[in-house]
């Protein structure tokens, strides 16, 4: 038994010795440039290699007031954020609902209102997830305040990154960071698709609906959010007020001609959608075209 002992011990000699070794040739950690702002985080490219925070040093120059008609979701999160910066109670946000409603353009907007007041954004794309212990590694107990951003969040059955977020939002055993909060859109409520056969394993117990299993995995996960945040379809009047919102930020001289409503209406129904990022593409064209055909 002790000679089995003495074996077991000298081969674990001998790998903390080869590993060692290894660790000298690893690529060095990049060094994150903290004289930015906004950070999008990527993956080593190589064996061992680590992941970095790349800086953006130029982000999207959007304000809360470039939303439109979705008053109510701009003053909950605008209110959550603040008590954030206050190091005051804040939650975790999952913006949902229906696509080019404004669910990224707030999170952006937000970033650049409180920027000043010491607000970063960090983005992190769905494959990353995994990552998310190193990244919170690497700014927690900065003076900072980070918000991480995933856009447009959904995961497919059987993808197991999603246990990162889980994890990270509520369920590791170790505490997050003060300093950080997760903003997350995303077209599914529920982060997860649905199928109608698991609505079959639901019983009814004592007038209490309970859900199956499967159901209950997926709401789990977006249960870790705390403000939920919905958006719905725009109707043709509100469709229409955002492009005259963004028809005279971007300087076009014609805003409320009929002229000009028929053409966005007649936009929209090529596009097949009456959405905020529709209307912003509209005015984009139309004032484009008034600049170039200006002597």
């Amino acid at each position: 038994m002790a000679d089995h002992d003495t074996r077991f011990a000298a081969l674990l000699e001998r790998a903390e010795g080869l590993l060692g070794r290894l660790e000298q040739h690893l690529p060095p950690a990049a060094d994150t440039d903290w004289s930015a702002h906004a950070w999008r985080w990527r993956r080593g490219g190589g064996f061992g290699a680590q992941g970095r925070l790349e800086a953006v040093h130029r982000p999207h120059a959007l304000t809360l007031d470039d939303l439109c008609c979705v008053d109510a979701q701009r003053e909950e999160i605008d209110r959550n954020t603040r008590q954030f910066l206050a190091g005051a109670g804040a939650n975790n946000v999952l913006l949902s609902g229906a696509r080019g409603t404004g669910k990224s353009t707030l999170v952006k907007a937000l970033f650049n209102t409180y920027r000043d007041k010491g607000l970063r954004l960090i983005e992190v794309d769905k494959a990353e997830l995994v990552d998310l212990p190193d990244i919170l590694a690497r700014i927690d107990g900065r003076d900072e305040r980070f918000i991480l951003y995933c856009d447009d969040l959904s995961f497919e059955a059987g993808e197991g990154s999603y246990k990162a977020l889980k994890a990270a939002l509520d369920g590791s055993i170790g505490a997050p960071p003060d300093n950080v909060l997760i903003y997350a859109t995303s077209n599914r409520r529920h982060l997860l698709p649905e199928f109608q056969r698991e609505n079959r394993d639901s019983r009814v117990i004592d007038s209490e609906i309970h859900h199956g299993e499967s159901v209950e995995e997926k709401i789990s996960l977006s249960d870790r959010f705390g403000l939920w945040l919905s958006f719905q379809p725009f109707s043709q009047g509100q469709y229409l007020s955002v492009c005259r919102h963004w028809l005279k930020r971007l300087g076009a001289g014609d805003v409320d001609g009929p002229d000009v409503e028929r053409a966005a209406l007649q936009w929209a129904l090529r596009r097949g959608s009456r959405s905020g990022r529709t209307a912003h593409q509209f005015a984009r064209d139309r004032a484009g075209r008034e600049r170039l055909a200006q002597p």
